[in-house]
């Protein structure tokens, strides 16, 4: 082989293990790496204020019941939709002392106010306001007999039903309650199955 040949050949290698430049340039920013997340280590304690790993498993709820209500604002004070919330709140907790509540789910779409959750055992349901409606989520409430047709949303899902209640509407407290307490009953079941 010439000594032409060899150096043609020897660019034309190099040029194959070196990356392709484009035509165009692109005018957008170059796109950040994210960097490695951390694995804990077995046993380890979450730092205060830490966030779940994506995909990570939901640990059991250690909170104690709040002291005061956790009802996001849903609009300005005395809105009826912060009401009805609150009405509702204090039934589940007349159903069941021993439930536990939170608030989950902090996000831009309900002003970082986050989604009130009432579980014992495991989710029981969550509460949501919107524009026209109080939504009310149990979340196993396809498995739950609810004889005076309290569930009328989310009807056709093999695992949740909803409970919509619209401005001036009345719950039928007695009903509520006892859908709160088989959905516990449920979750107890459940949990002492596992």
């Amino acid at each position: 082989m010439t000594d032409s040949r060899a150096k043609s050949k020897a660019k034309d290698t190099s040029r194959a293990s070196k990356p392709r430049k484009s035509a165009a340039k692109s005018k957008s920013p170059p796109k950040a790496i994210p960097k490695a997340i951390p694995k804990a280590k077995p046993g380890a304690k979450a730092k205060p204020g830490a966030k779940a790993k994506p995909g990570a498993k939901a640990k059991p709820a250690t909170a104690k019941p709040a002291a005061r209500p956790i009802v996001p604002r849903a609009g300005a004070a005395g809105d009826w939709r912060e009401a009805t919330l609150a009405r509702m709140r204090a039934l589940i907790l007349e159903a069941d002392p021993e439930m536990i509540e939170e608030v989950k789910w902090r996000k831009p779409s309900n002003a970082m106010a986050g989604v009130p959750v009432w579980s014992h055992d495991g989710i029981v349901c969550t509460g949501e306001t919107y524009t026209k409606v109080v939504k009310l989520t149990f979340a196993q409430g396809a498995s739950i007999p609810d004889p005076s047709r309290l569930f009328n949303s989310s009807l056709e899902g093999a695992t949740r039903r909803a409970i919509d209640i619209h401005e001036g509407e009345q719950i039928d407290a007695g009903a509520f309650k006892a859908l709160v307490k088989a959905a516990a009953a449920r979750n107890g079941a459940s949990a002492k199955k596992r």
